[in-house]
């Protein structure tokens, strides 16, 4: 006997033991979808491991836990060397080059969204599923990423990178949901635990400070880089520094430098290894350069829309406007002045809740090639 039933849709989940892909989980088997997690390893730290003996992390144990209560099929992929060789290199070498990253942005397209799609083709999946805040919607053929609509969770910042290929196959349950209401959910489930949980909002390869961990991951990085200078606007010695890598523009605790009045890091030179110091005003600028630029709409209707950019996450959006220079950099000319445009961050470009692009901030030092004041 046959029946015309349809067919259930099959998605695996990105599982980090969390709240967030735990609820997902629950949401999607409740929308009829046949579901499969995966928890992908990436990284050890010590505080991953509760007890001695214990060789897989606590957050591993963690999805493999839920998934055998709400009866789903849990995979792993140990990709430890994958990402120190992609993820965690780049974002050493970033820092030396004077740069700050943002591994999160360059981890979702060149690293996670690969594994989990490539996990989902091996075992026939139709969809993966994802614990961001975020939203996808669509307008004829195109897939548009948007805003989560809790505007405290909005995870669309890090999510940039994503090209129809990704959004075609990606699902974001909890776009539509607040926090509360997803603690509240998870509740109702059963898992008290997973809401009392402690939720980290750091790099998830990073333990303690980032500069610990470039020493570490860089056993010479002392006798490499070395002691530099603090220079003033004239380029008059102020003190030393620990070393060009161990600083970010913007910064102004942490620089063990009495000046008499409030000291902030306005530009790093790798090259030198001399950092300059001065004023919050001299923080502020209303042009920036972008480089590696990915918009997703036709570029002859960027000068009509209402963009707003934002230059780090958490930072407001700011009104702008958005021209191509010839050799495909992104001139953003800020109509209110922004605040420490820092190299290696992403700046993303919104339309209302429309993600309609983003690129890297740029060495500001080759703006005034493009500008001229």
């Amino acid at each position: 006997m046959t029946t015309n039933l349809p067919k259930k849709k099959k998605v695996l989940v990105g599982m980090s033991g969390g709240i967030d892909s735990s609820a997902v989980c629950m949401l999607l088997q409740e929308q009829g979808y046949e579901v499969s997690g995966i928890t992908l390893r990436m990284w050890d730290i010590p505080s991953h491991f509760s007890t001695p003996g214990q060789t897989e992390p606590n957050h591993i144990l963690e999805a493999r836990n839920l998934a055998e209560k709400i009866a789903i099929p849990h995979y792993t992929l140990d990709v430890r060397k994958e990402f120190r060789e992609t993820v965690v290199q780049s974002f050493i070498d970033e820092y030396m080059q004077a740069r700050t990253p943002n591994p999160c942005v360059m981890c979702n397209l060149c690293f996670k969204w690969q594994y989990l799609l490539k996990e989902a083709n091996r075992l026939g999946c139709d969809f993966i599923a994802t614990g961001h805040y975020a939203r996808i919607t669509q307008n004829k053929n195109s897939y548009i990423l948007e805003k989560g609509i809790d505007p405290k969770k909005d995870q669309s910042y890090f999510l940039w990178r994503l090209g129809q290929k990704e959004l075609a196959r990606t699902l974001f349950p909890l776009g539509n949901i607040t926090k509360e209401d997803i603690k509240t959910y998870v509740l109702k489930k059963g898992f008290k635990e997973k809401v009392e949980k402690k939720e980290s909002m750091e790099i998830c390869f990073i333990e303690n400070d980032y500069r610990d961990f470039l020493n570490q991951q860089i056993p010479n990085l002392q006798e490499t880089v070395g002691n530099g200078f603090f220079v003033d606007e004239k380029g008059k010695k102020l003190g030393q520094h620990k070393g060009y890598p161990f600083y970010t523009i913007g910064q102004r605790k942490g620089l063990e430098i009495a000046l008499g009045r409030p000291a902030y890091v306005i530009k790093i030179n790798p090259y030198k290894n001399t950092i300059r110091l001065g004023n919050k005003e001299e923080l502020l600028s209303t042009e920036m350069l972008v480089e590696s630029p990915v918009i997703n709409i036709p570029t002859k209707e960027i000068s009509d829309m209402n963009i707003k950019v934002r230059i780090r996450y958490r930072s407001p959006e700011i009104p702008a406007t958005l021209s191509f220079t010839e050799d495909n950099y992104l001139i953003v000319r800020f109509h209110e002045a922004a605040s420490a445009i820092t190299p290696g961050q992403s700046a993303v470009f919104y339309s209302g809740d429309q993600v309609i692009g983003g690129g890297i901030i740029a060495d500001q030092r080759y703006l005034k090639k493009y500008v001229h004041k």
